[in-house]
């Protein structure tokens, strides 16, 4: 790719000991964000939105349930495009993003399978079964942990994350199943909660939509600067020979 057509700020960016300082920079507000953002949420649905006439208040679980959700599937789209760039480019900074993503959408599948668990067990009278969305989404958990796998699996850090890359490329056709599963077979699982393209058609009432809607802003701030952090923390371990690295280390000893 002509670097003519890269913005000056994405080439400027795309430099690890650049990166390495913006990230620096950012992580501690994102973190703040994250927390307040959380504590909001939580408060918003926790204490504030009432009972569902339905489920009561074991509905409220919700309020974690759905946004790691949304994560899973929002952090393998972030980890595919960045193993793409990897793949066809071979930016450095492409393959830790990449590689650093996957954990974070782990954990992130993992909360999602555990609070569906949690939930179903009272609403369903089981903790599991083998439902279109619900093993969709172990796949995609599967998924996640084969590309860390595969890419620990390399010596060469580099070419681990090219081959696992490579893996979250074909994985992600998963993502349409796990979306769509609920509209293409007839599932124990509830339908969308949440229309984001028509909201009127959301079937979640404005005082539990709204605490919904800022533990997703959370949960994404917590991403960002997740991310951040462990892709400064992969830059160092990647280029620790380099003399940007000597020269940072040295700062943070005077």
């Amino acid at each position: 790719m002509s670097r003519s057509y890269i913005p000056h700020w994405m080439h400027w960016l795309g430099s690890p000991p650049n990166f390495y300082r913006f990230a620096g920079a950012w992580r501690p507000w994102l973190m703040a964000a994250a927390v307040l953002t959380a504590a909001i949420g939580l408060y918003g649905g926790l204490v504030l939105a009432p009972p569902d006439y339905q489920q009561g208040d074991a509905y409220r679980i919700i309020f974690i349930h759905v946004p790691s959700a949304w994560m899973s599937l929002f952090i393998y789209i972030g980890m595919a495009i960045a193993g793409l760039i990897a793949m066809v480019w071979r930016v450095k900074l492409a393959e830790v993003i990449a590689m650093e993503c996957a954990p974070v959408g782990a954990a992130f599948t993992f909360i999602t399978l555990v609070t569906g668990s949690l939930w179903g067990k009272p609403m369903w009278g089981t903790w599991w079964t083998w439902d279109a969305r619900l093993t969709s989404e172990l796949v995609l958990l599967f998924l996640y942990l084969g590309v860390i796998g595969l890419y620990n699996a390399f010596e060469d850090r580099r070419r681990g994350a090219r081959a696992a890359s490579l893996l979250a490329l074909v994985g992600i056709v998963n993502l349409p199943i796990v979306h769509y599963s609920v509209q293409w077979w007839n599932t124990l699982h509830q339908g969308s909660t949440v229309d984001f393209l028509d909201p009127a058609r959301s079937s979640i009432s404005p005082s539990m939509l709204w605490p919904l809607l800022v533990m997703a802003l959370a949960t994404h701030l917590y991403f960002f600067a997740s991310i951040l952090g462990r892709t400064r923390a992969g830059l160092l371990a990647l280029e620790g020979g380099k003399q940007w690295v000597r020269e940072i280390v040295a700062e943070q000893r005077a």
